[in-house]
């Protein structure tokens, strides 16, 4: 294999694995021959009790396409790409052939810069308005294929979605598997570990807004996270734009395309404005509660991320990743 493609091909993987995953699973690994990237979805690192039908897998999973296909094109080459390939091996994601090289790709240069950038969000935002042509512009981002990009503005909507979202932070506590599965993925202060939502990953004390979308609690009540320097809270602390990504179907290749969705959008919205994006799946996670909101939300259609947008307020926050040999298996073999 030519030098360049192999140095392009490690480029590209180096990129993908920064792309956003349900409680920093990272629940994927990616197997190379020759020029072709195979990503696969990590069944070890699924979320057994919260997800056991691995679709907040897949959209971590098709967070990291979209990466990858991004950062092919920002070296400056074609990617042929095939989405869940073989029906035989369901935990493979995709192929993604790298090809000749291309015209310089702007846009994927543009959002390949953010990819780094990009922090998930786990507080209040700055009071300050998402011009309305940046929302316009990241519909267009996400809203590819049967993927929908949805604002929800009616005042009594984002309190239902909110109460919901209080709800299931509620019975996530009351079922222990559930909690016990979060603490997992959640280690103390000092850990070494290269995955997972560590410490300095969200606030200490994150401000209370109207509507209250409540984070999960990570610290378990340790009062862990990073704290405010004096004066350091906003004046006005605002839940920003609350959106949600449906989708016509639920099936693999759904939940695949909307985890493209979600990496585009949030590329672009830290790219062009400094935007940062905070989840909420609790609701999504409790089958009868992503049903309610499905059928009195959604007009039928499948919700699978609920999230609030806006500029970000407070300290900054940190995250770790694998090593990236620890991901990237070479299959190439011998000539």
């Amino acid at each position: 294999m030519p030098e360049d493609v192999s140095r392009d091909v490690r480029e590209a993987v180096e990129a993908a694995v920064w792309a956003p995953s349900v409680h920093n699973t990272q629940p994927w690994r990616f197997a190379v021959r020759g020029a072709r990237i195979s990503l696969r979805a990590d069944a070890d690192r699924r979320l057994g009790v919260a997800d056991p039908e691995g679709r907040e897998m897949l959209i971590s999973c098709g967070a990291a396409l979209a990466t990858l296909r991004i950062a092919v094109g920002a070296l400056g080459r074609e990617a042929g790409v095939r989405e869940l390939p073989d029906p035989d091996r369901p935990h493979l994601m995709a192929d993604v052939e790298l090809g000749a090289r291309a015209l310089d790709d702007e846009h994927a240069q543009r959002l390949s810069e953010a990819v780094r950038r990009r922090r998930t969000h786990r507080g209040a935002f700055k009071h300050a308005e998402v011009r309305p042509s940046m929302l316009a512009v990241l519909r267009l981002e996400a809203e590819q294929g049967d993927v929908r990009l949805v604002q929800v503005v009616e005042e009594h909507t984002r309190q239902a979605l909110a109460g919901l979202t209080q709800a299931a932070e509620h019975l996530l506590h009351l079922d222990t598997r559930l909690a016990g599965e979060e603490a997992r993925w959640a280690p103390a202060p000092g850990s070494r570990r290269a995955d997972g939502v560590h410490e300095a990953a969200y606030p200490g004390d994150a401000p209370h807004t109207e509507p209250y979308f409540p984070a999960r609690d990570f610290a378990r009540g340790h009062g862990w996270g990073v704290r405010e320097g004096p004066g350091g809270g906003p004046d006005e602390p605002s839940t920003g734009l609350v959106l949600m990504l449906t989708t016509r179907g639920d099936t693999p290749l759904d939940w695949l395309r909307a985890g493209q969705a979600l990496q585009r959008m949030l590329l672009r919205a830290a790219a062009e404005e400094d935007l940062a994006a905070a989840f909420h799946t609790q609701a999504l996670e409790i089958p009868e509660l992503r049903e309610f909101i499905r059928t009195r939300f959604c007009n039928g259609r499948y919700p699978q991320m609920l999230l609030r947008l806006g500029v970000p307020e407070g300290p900054e926050l940190a995250t770790v990743r694998r090593p990236i040999n620890e991901v990237i298996v070479d299959e190439t073999g011998p000539a």
